[in-house]
């Protein structure tokens, strides 16, 4: 995820000109429409979860503390998991550079099945509102696998379908596809609980992205974070038609590049194209998913809150969401000019992170929010059940 450099630069004469090619443009709307609307799917599942708790608290007629309303699917990132997954991550990252002709298949087989997961659940809203008018809603058993709803069984076997025909054809739009719904998933089903835990995640993989890109070919005599996001797989289909003997099947297999990353190809330059690694989306995503919920936690707070209150000032008015989401386009454009100007792959993470946290952490000084959400940005003080008179 974290572990692919933004981007493989055009070698281009003038890099003003090229900052315009269709590679570069695509780069900047996909990746920040993805990081939206994730957040924004993420804030509704939060919704849709805490309405599901009210209203079984409502039919079991249950008095007392509030259940817990998180989704069983949704995980939570402590301050020890945010601490050792950039540790977790270059032992990972190192393992696929070593090991990678070994483990291939493994690589292969294990990202497919997550691209098919994650993918329907890219699809599952569309499914949802497809069946709506056929469908009541009750879900279907399939024994030991679970139950599911008509909506989920389309989304599951459309996505089922596209991750067969990219196996058999190693397109790279469906690879992009996949990377997409990966992307989503991730930012919409991982959560920061608070704006320490988001600080130490993102500073450490900032170090981890800087230390794989710049210092790892002095020890590797490679640049391994490059070479493992651009090398290709030996494809399931044609090693399974080898070991059978289906000699044209075995020369039809095209190798796999696998969707850890989104390629965008150019239109004006063929043969050229940029290349945004996951993680450089995901991981920044995260942090805005995180003040997005706060954002909405704020605007409840306010709504309950008395009125007569004093006018809010000019800084109060600007959103933490919008603020971050500035940062981002800021910072993969200066990383997208450095890696023209210096042409070679730079680590994204080294700017977005600074250009995302920063006016974050100063805005939240100003607002008077930084204690709070640092340490417990949704505590909910219960309200006392007798009051005096």
């Amino acid at each position: 995820m974290a572990d692919d450099p933004e981007i493989i630069p055009e070698y281009e004469p003038n890099w003003a000109y090229s900052m315009m090619d269709s590679s570069r443009v695509s780069t900047f709307v996909i990746s920040i429409m993805l990081i939206v609307y994730g957040s924004f799917r993420s804030l509704n599942l939060e919704q849709q979860n805490k309405e599901a708790a009210a209203e079984k608290e409502k039919d079991n007629n249950y008095s007392g503390p509030n259940p817990n309303t998180e989704n069983d699917n949704v995980q939570t990132i402590d301050t020890c998991q945010a601490m050792f997954l950039p540790i977790g991550a270059s032992i990972s990252l190192l393992i696929m550079f070593l090991f990678f002709d070994s483990l291939q298949m493994v690589f292969a087989v294990c990202t497919a099945i997550l691209a098919t997961v994650a993918f329907a659940f890219l699809l599952l809203p569309m499914c949802q509102y497809l069946v709506r008018p056929c469908s009541s809603g009750q879900k279907i058993s399939f024994g030991w696998c679970g139950r599911f709803t008509a909506a989920e069984i389309i989304a599951f076997c459309m996505s089922l379908c596209i991750v067969c025909i990219w196996v058999l054809t190693g397109h790279w739009l469906l690879m992009d596809a996949l990377g997409m719904g990966l992307c989503v998933s991730f930012i919409a089903l991982v959560r920061l609980p608070s704006l320490k835990v988001s600080t130490l995640l993102l500073v450490g993989l900032l170090l981890y992205d800087v230390f794989w890109v710049f210092f790892s070919s002095y020890i590797f005599s490679a640049n391994v974070m490059v070479k493992v996001a651009t090398r290709p797989a030996e494809n399931p289909v044609g090693v399974l038609a080898k070991k059978l003997h289906f000699t044209g099947l075995v020369r039809d297999a095209p190798k796999l590049s696998l969707p850890g990353k989104l390629v965008f190809p150019s239109m004006q330059n063929a043969g050229h194209f940029s290349m945004l690694g996951l993680g450089d989306i995901v991981m920044p995503g995260l942090l805005l998913c995180f003040v997005l919920r706060f954002d909405a936690y704020k605007r409840m707070q306010l709504n309950l809150a008395e009125s007569g209150l004093a006018p809010p000032t000019y800084h109060h008015k600007i959103s933490y969401f919008h603020c971050s989401l500035l940062g981002y386009f800021l910072g993969l454009l200066t990383a997208t000019v450095s890696s023209e100007v210096f042409r070679a792959a730079q680590p994204a993470l080294l700017y977005l992170v600074p250009f995302t946290l920063l006016p974050l952490l100063t805005m939240a000084y100003l607002k008077g929010d930084l204690r709070r959400m640092w340490h417990e940005p949704f505590l909910v003080l219960p309200t006392p059940k007798y009051q005096d008179v």
